[in-house]
C-alpha cells in the first residue's frame, strides 16, 4: 500500500526538529486541554506522536484514494452549470475520504472541532497532498483560510464558522478581479452598509478565483465611498448559504484542472466585516496572503517531489544502449540535481513554518493574556524571521518544482510529451506556483527590504556560527566565500544610492540570499542525518556556488548607464 508519508523519511526528519518542543508548549498552552479533550496530548511526546499518525493516515489517504484519482480529476475536472460549481467525481472522493479522516480545520482550537495543530504539520499534510494532486491540494488547503477569520474575526464569528470549517466545509479567499490582479489596491468590488437589514451587500466581479463557489468566503471590498486606494478596503465573511454570488464561467486552465477557478459575480450579495473597516488589504490581505504563500510553497515542494519521483522511476526503468538510463552520467547529474533542489527547498519550507508556528502562538496568546518582556521578544524575533523566509520560501520553491518539472519530462525524453505518462500533469500543475499568490517578482520586492537592512546576512552568520560536522566543514568553509561576495554586492549596490539600480538586480540578490540561506540548511541537515542529505549538501553547494559567481559577476560589472538598454 502506497503512504506518501512513510516513503519519504526526509518528512520524519523535518517533524522531529527540536524547535518542536518550544512550539509544542506554545500551541498547548502547557497541554491545559489534556482534561477535556480525550484526544489532546497529554505531553510533547504524545504531541508528536500524535502528529506522526496524523501525518502517516494522511499519507494513506494520498497513496490510495487522490494519487490514483488524479488523472481522471485531471481529465474530467469541474463542471458549472446555473450558477454553480460540481467538482469531478474524483475530487468528491477525495473530499469525502479528507472530511471523514477529520482532515480538516486541522490547526483550530479543539474547542471548534479542530486538532489544535502547529502550522509545521499542517504545511506537511499539504506538501503530501500536493505530491498526488495539486489540483486538489488547492481545494483542501484552503482551509487554512480560517486562520484569518480566527485571527480577525470576533467570538460570535468564531463560533458560527470555525466548527463548520473543521467540518468539512469549503473556503475561498476572493481578492482578485479582472483590473486588479497583483494590484489589490485597485479592487473596486464594492461594499454597501444595508441599515435596514444590520448587514453590508457586496456588489461586483472578482476573476480567477480558486475553489470559487466555496461554501464560506474572505472576500476584499471596497467599504469606502470615494476612496480609490488600499485605505478604503475591508475584509468581508460570505456565506453561500445566503445566496448573492453565482459562479460566471470557471476558467479554462494550462493546470489544476481539478481546482475550479471561477469568475465569480456579486449581486446584492449578505455579507459581514470580519475585523475593522480600511484594514482590509494594509493588514488582513497580508495576512492571508502570507498563510497562502507558505501554502504554496508546500505545495511546490510536493510537485517537486512528485516530479522526483516519477523521473526516478522511469530512469531506473528505461533502458537504452543495453543499461538502464540512470546509469548514464547525464541522468544521473539531473536526477541528483532534482533531489537537491527539493531537500534544500523542503529545508527552507519547514524552517519557515517553525518561525511561522512560533510568532503565530504568541500572537495568539498576547489576545489571553500580556505577554511577558522574554516573549515580546521572542515573538518580535520570530515575526521578523518569518516575514523575511516566506518570500523565499515561496519564490524559490515554485522556481525550483517548474525547474524539476521540467528536467523530469526531459529524462522521460519522447514520452514524457506523452499525455499517458503523469510527468506532464506536473509540468502543468507546477507552472501556476510562480505565478499564484504573488509572482516571484512580488516575492522579490517582499524580500529585498530585508538584503537591504542586512537581516538576511545576520542570520547567515548566524548560521555560520553553527557547528558542523567535519565532513561539512569545507563546503562551509566555501559558503562563507559566498557569503561575502553576497555581502559585497549588497553594499555595492547600496553605496550607489540609486532605487532603479536597486530594483534591476534585486531579483539577484534575492536568490543569492535564499541560495545561501538554503546551503546553510542542507549542511545541518547533513551534519545531523548524514546518510540522508550529504549527497544533497555536496551537489547543491556546487551549484549554489555557480549561482552566487554568476550573480557576482553580473552585478560588480554592469554600468548604471547599461540600464537604458534594457528598457528599450
Amino acid at each position: 500500500m502506497a503512504n506518501f508519508y512513510t516513503e519519504v523519511p526526509e518528512l520524519k526528519f523535518h517533524l522531529d526538529n527540536p524547535m518542536m518542543e518550544r512550539i509544542c508548549e506554545l500551541k498547548e498552552r502547557g497541554y491545559e486541554d489534556k482534561d477535556k479533550f480525550d484526544y489532546a496530548p497529554q505531553d510533547y511526546a504524545d504531541a508528536m506522536d500524535s502528529f506522526d499518525k496524523v501525518l502517516e493516515i494522511t499519507g494513506e489517504i494520498t497513496g490510495e484514494i487522490i494519487a490514483p484519482n488524479a488523472e481522471g480529476v485531471d481529465e474530467e475536472g469541474p463542471h458549472c452549470a446555473d450558477g454553480r460549481v460540481e467538482y469531478a467525481s474524483g475530487t468528491k472522493q477525495n473530499l469525502d475520504a479528507m472530511v471523514k479522516a477529520g482532515l480538516n480545520g486541522m490547526t483550530m482550537p479543539r474547542r471548534f472541532g479542530g486538532l489544535n495543530f502547529p502550522i509545521t504539520p499542517y504545511t506537511m499534510c499539504a506538501e503530501i497532498v500536493a505530491a498526488a494532486d495539486a489540483g486538489f491540494g488547492n481545494i483542501w488547503s484552503l482551509q487554512d483560510c480560517i486562520e484569518t477569520l480566527y485571527e480577525f474575526g470576533n467570538e460570535d464569528q468564531h463560533s458560527r464558522f470555525i466548527p463548520r470549517v473543521c467540518q468539512g466545509e469549503t473556503m475561498s479567499m476572493d481578492l482578485t478581479e479582472p483590473d486588479a490582479g497583483s494590484d489589490l489596491q485597485s479592487v473596486m468590488l464594492k461594499a454597501t452598509y444595508d441599515e435596514a437589514n444590520n448587514c453590508w451587500r457586496l456588489n461586483g466581479v472578482k476573476r480567477f478565483i480558486t475553489n470559487g463557489d466555496a461554501d464560506l468566503h474572505l472576500v476584499l471590498a471596497r467599504s469606502e465611498e470615494g476612496t480609490k486606494d488600499g485605505r478604503g478596503l475591508s475584509m468581508f465573511i460570505y456565506d453561500k448559504r445566503e445566496g448573492g454570488v453565482n459562479v460566471r464561467r470557471i476558467e479554462n486552465k494550462l493546470g489544476i484542472h481539478g481546482s475550479p477557478t471561477c469568475e465569480l459575480v456579486y449581486k446584492n450579495a449578505k455579507a459581514e466585516l470580519c475585523g475593522d473597516r480600511k484594514l482590509g488589504l494594509i493588514k488582513y490581505v497580508m495576512a492571508l496572503m502570507n498563510g497562502a504563500r507558505l501554502g504554496i510553497a508546500a505545495q511546490s515542494v510536493g510537485l517537486s517531489q512528485a516530479a522526483y519521483n516519477e523521473a526516478l522511476a522511469y530512469a531506473k526503468d528505461r533502458k537504452q544502449f543495453g543499461k538502464a538510463i540512470i546509469e548514464f552520467p547525464a541522468v544521473y547529474e539531473m536526477l541528483a540535481s532534482m533531489k537537491a533542489k527539493l531537500d534544500a527547498g523542503r529545508a527552507l519550507l519547514y524552517q519557515t513554518s517553525r518561525y511561522v508556528d512560533i510568532y503565530k502562538a504568541l500572537d495568539d496568546i498576547a489576545r489571553e493574556r500580556k505577554l511577558t518582556p522574554e516573549e515580546r521578544q521572542e515573538q518580535k524575533k520570530y515575526a521578523k524571521l518569518a516575514d523575511s523566509f516566506t518570500p523565499l520560501a515561496k519564490g524559490m520553491n515554485s522556481e525550483y518544482c517548474n525547474q524539476n518539472a521540467y528536467d523530469g519530462i526531459q529524462i522521460h525524453g519522447g514520452s514524457g510529451f506523452m499525455l499517458e505518462y503523469a510527468c506532464q500533469r506536473i509540468y502543468r500543475d507546477a507552472r501556476i506556483t510562480s505565478i499564484y499568490e504573488g509572482t516571484t517578482q512580488l516575492q522579490t520586492v517582499a524580500a529585498i527590504r530585508y538584503v537591504t537592512n542586512g537581516s538576511y546576512i545576520a542570520t547567515i552568520h548566524e548560521y555560520e556560527a553553527i557547528p558542523c560536522s567535519e565532513e561539512m566543514q569545507p563546503l562551509m568553509d566555501r559558503l562563507k566565500e559566498m557569503a561575502s561576495k553576497f555581502d559585497v554586492c549588497t553594499n555595492a549596490v547600496k553605496e550607489t544610492a540609486d532605487q532603479t539600480l536597486l530594483d534591476f538586480v534585486a531579483r539577484r540578490l534575492y536568490e543569492m540570499a535564499a541560495t545561501i540561506i538554503m546551503s546553510h540548511l542542507l549542511i545541518q541537515d547533513a551534519t545531523k542525518a548524514p546518510d540522508m542529505f550529504a549527497k544533497s549538501a555536496v551537489v547543491y553547494l556546487n551549484y549554489a556556488e555557480a549561482e552566487i559567481e554568476k550573480h557576482f559577476n553580473f552585478i560588480r560589472k554592469f554600468k548604471t548607464e547599461e540600464l537604458e538598454s534594457y528598457s528599450k
